[in-house]
C-alpha cells in the first residue's frame, strides 16, 4: 500500500500481527499515562471547559487494559494543565475506577494524578496543601491508586527543601495508603523549574531523596520524566527498599526498563502492543533457566521496543509539552476515536509535517492496527490541508 506524503511516496511496511496478552505481565508493574478523547461537537476551542467524549474515552482504558497495561489517569497526558479543567479531571477520576472495577482492582488497575491546578490563585503553604488534599481526597475516595503530581502553585510558592517537605509530609496520611510521587521535569512543564527547591538537579534529588527516606512506608513508588538515563539509573539505586522508580523517560525507557525500572509512560498510549508483547518476553528472560537463553529473549526484547523509539522520540520532541497532539494523532489513526480533536484545541499544537512523520514510524514500528484505514484518514487530514 502506498500514500503519496509532502515528503514523496511512501509504501507501508507489511502489519504486523501483535500476540493477544493472556495475563498481565509480572517482572514489572507499568502503567500507560492515557489520553482524554475530546468531543468533536464541543467547544474545545482554547479556555473553554473541556468537553470530553466519555464514552470514547472509557473504550480506550479497556484498550490498555486488554494489553495487560494498568492505567495512569488525569495525568498530564489527559491534559491537566492544558485544557482538561477540574470538573472534567474530577468526573474522569471516577468514571475510569468504576470503568475499572469491571476488570479487577481498581486500586491495581488505575492510579489518578491528584494536584493543584483547580486554585491557581493558591499563594500560601496551607492553602496549596489544601487544595492538594481535596484532589487527594477525590482520588482515594473514587478507589484508584494516588499519584501525587507536581505543582505549579508550589513551585511558585515555595523558597527552598523545607517548603515542599512541610506540605507534602502532610500529605501522606490523606491518601489512606502508599502513594506515587511524580517529579515532572521542566521540559514537560516549564512552570515547573526548581522543583524540590533547587534548579540545581543534583540538589534537587537530595532534598528528594530526603523526603522519601523519611515516609518510605508512604511512598509506593516514583514517577521520575526528567530524560536522563543516568540521573535515573543512579536516582534508582538511591531509593529506599520496597520504593519502585517508575520511569516517566520517553527517550530511554527500553534499557530502563531492561536493567530494573518500571514504567508509567505516556509514549505506552500510543505503542501498548508492541509494549506488552515486549513485557511478556522480559518476564520469560528473567525467568530463563541458562544465560544463553536469558540473552536471547532480552535481544527480541530489544528488537521489539527499538523501533518504538524513533517514534517516541519525535512524539517528544521538542516542546516536548505538545507530545499528546501525537499521543492523540495516532489513537485516531488506529480506530480509537472518531475524530482528530483534543480539549484546548491542542490538535493544532503540532505542524503537518511532523504528523505525517509520526505516521510513517508508527508503520516502521507495526503500530498502524488497520493500515487501510489508517491511510484513509492520514489522506483526509491532507486533503483538509490542501495536498
Amino acid at each position: 500500500m502506498r500514500i503519496d506524503l509532502p515528503s514523496g511516496p511512501y509504501t507501508l511496511a507489511e502489519p504486523v500481527v501483535w500476540p493477544v496478552v493472556e495475563r498481565p505481565a509480572t517482572s514489572r508493574v507499568v502503567y500507560a499515562a492515557a489520553h482524554v478523547v475530546a468531543d468533536p461537537l464541543g467547544d474545545n476551542t482554547p479556555g473553554s471547559p473541556a468537553a470530553v467524549d466519555w464514552e470514547a474515552t472509557l473504550r480506550f482504558r479497556r484498550h490498555l487494559w486488554s494489553h495487560g497495561l494498568r492505567v495512569a489517569d488525569a495525568m498530564d497526558t489527559a491534559q491537566r494543565n492544558m485544557g482538561l479543567d477540574w470538573a472534567a479531571t474530577r468526573s474522569l477520576i471516577r468514571r475510569s475506577a468504576e470503568e475499572a472495577r469491571s476488570f479487577g482492582d481498581a486500586a491495581e488497575l488505575v492510579a489518578c494524578g491528584a494536584g493543584t491546578d483547580h486554585a491557581p490563585q493558591a499563594a500560601t503553604l496551607d492553602e496549596i496543601t489544601a487544595a492538594y488534599t481535596e484532589q487527594i481526597e477525590t482520588v482515594r475516595d473514587a478507589g484508584a491508586g494516588v499519584i501525587v503530581m507536581a505543582s505549579r502553585q508550589l513551585a511558585r510558592v515555595a523558597t527552598g527543601p523545607a517548603d515542599y517537605h512541610q506540605v507534602y509530609g502532610k500529605l501522606f496520611g490523606v491518601a489512606g495508603r502508599p502513594v506515587i510521587l511524580h517529579w515532572l521535569g521542566e521540559m514537560f512543564d516549564p512552570q515547573l523549574a526548581g522543583y524540590w527547591g533547587s534548579r540545581d538537579v543534583s540538589r534537587a534529588t537530595e532534598s528528594f531523596l530526603e523526603l522519601i527516606h523519611a515516609h518510605a512506608s508512604s511512598v509506593e513508588g516514583v514517577k521520575v520524566s526528567l530524560l536522563d538515563e543516568e540521573h535515573e539509573v543512579a536516582l534508582r539505586a538511591a531509593l529506599p527498599e520496597g520504593v519502585k522508580l517508575y520511569t516517566g523517560d520517553d527517550f530511554n525507557y527500553p534499557s530502563l526498563i531492561r536493567t530494573g525500572s518500571h514504567a508509567l509512560l505516556g509514549i505506552f498510549d500510543a505503542i501498548a502492543p508492541a509494549a506488552a508483547a515486549a513485557l511478556q518476553v522480559l518476564d520469560a528472560a528473567e525467568a530463563a533457566c541458562t544465560e544463553d537463553a536469558r540473552e536471547r529473549l532480552l535481544a527480541h526484547y530489544d528488537e521489539i521496543l527499538a523501533p518504538t523509539v524513533p517514534l517516541s522520540r519525535k512524539i517528544f520532541e521538542t516542546p516536548t509539552y505538545n507530545y499528546k497532539t501525537g499521543i492523540v494523532f495516532l489513537a485516531w489513526l488506529n480506530g480509537h476515536q472518531d475524530a482528530f480533536a483534543m480539549v484546548n484545541g491542542a490538535q493544532a499544537a503540532r505542524s503537518l509535517p511532523h504528523l505525517c512523520e509520526v505516521f510513517t514510524l508508527a508503520d516502521r514500528a507495526g503500530l498502524l492496527a488497520d493500515q487501510e484505514l489508517a491511510v484513509h484518514r492520514m489522506r483526509s487530514l491532507l486533503a483538509v490541508n490542501g495536498l
